[in-house]
């Protein structure tokens, strides 16, 4: 199949950098999935949708880290905000997994050699990277700019924001790379299970021994 049509690398790139500097301007929703505008797209179970929802979550995410790192924020504070990152943590971590779950779900027709090998990265948890990637590039740029900071400190983001575009640059094509195995049937893939426990109160002790007080 045309790789293509299992995933525009040059757009997901391209509209996690300009969403990132959208959402500085004009702040999400609060909502758990936002709304169209947020992300310019409804919520819909495709492999780009989830894209972009999973990058709305690695933003949110992003913000009450820096909150949760407040030293004038009290204790409750803190509280709420580490509760905060656990549930969007999980909400990261399930939309990685359904970014794969709708890459494989096209690759149907894709019938591989018996010998071809799976790749142990998966798609989604690059196209994760890529956009805590496009975080990091808007938030040191901001900093490399920063007219209250010394020239030193200027610097020195400056030359990590060159590391950060340069490590974009790569991801990129590794995800391109893997996106056309893919779709040429050369390299497979699985659903790699986070299998996350400490929001589950099933599988936290510390949850299920206060249910059974």
């Amino acid at each position: 199949m045309n790789p293509q049509e299992l995933l525009d690398v040059p757009a997901l790139t391209s509209s996690q950098l300009q969403l990132v500097t959208h959402w500085h301007t004009s702040p999400p929703s609060t909502g758990e999935s936002g709304t169209d505008s947020d992300t310019g797209r409804p919520d819909t179970d495709t492999l780009v949708d989830h894209t972009l929802q999973l990058h709305l979550f690695n933003f949110r995410l992003w913000h009450e880290e820096d909150r949760a790192r407040d030293p004038g924020a009290n204790d409750s504070i803190i509280a709420a905000v580490k509760r905060s990152i656990d549930k969007l943590n999980q909400q990261r971590n399930d939309r990685i997994e359904r970014c794969d779950e709708a890459l494989i779900q096209k690759l149907t027709a894709v019938v591989p050699a018996p010998s071809t090998k799976y790749n142990s990265e998966t798609p989604g948890s690059i196209i994760d990277r890529l956009s805590i990637n496009a975080l990091r590039i808007y938030h040191m740029d901001e900093e490399a700019q920063r007219k209250s900071a010394s020239a030193e400190h200027r610097s020195k983001c400056a030359a990590r924001l060159l590391v950060l575009n340069q490590q974009r640059t790569d991801l990129a094509l590794c995800l391109s790379e893997l996106i056309d195995e893919l779709a040429n049937g050369t390299k497979c893939v699985r659903v790699y299970r986070q299998m996350k426990m400490y929001n589950d109160p099933n599988l936290n002790p510390v949850l299920y021994s206060k249910d059974s007080k």
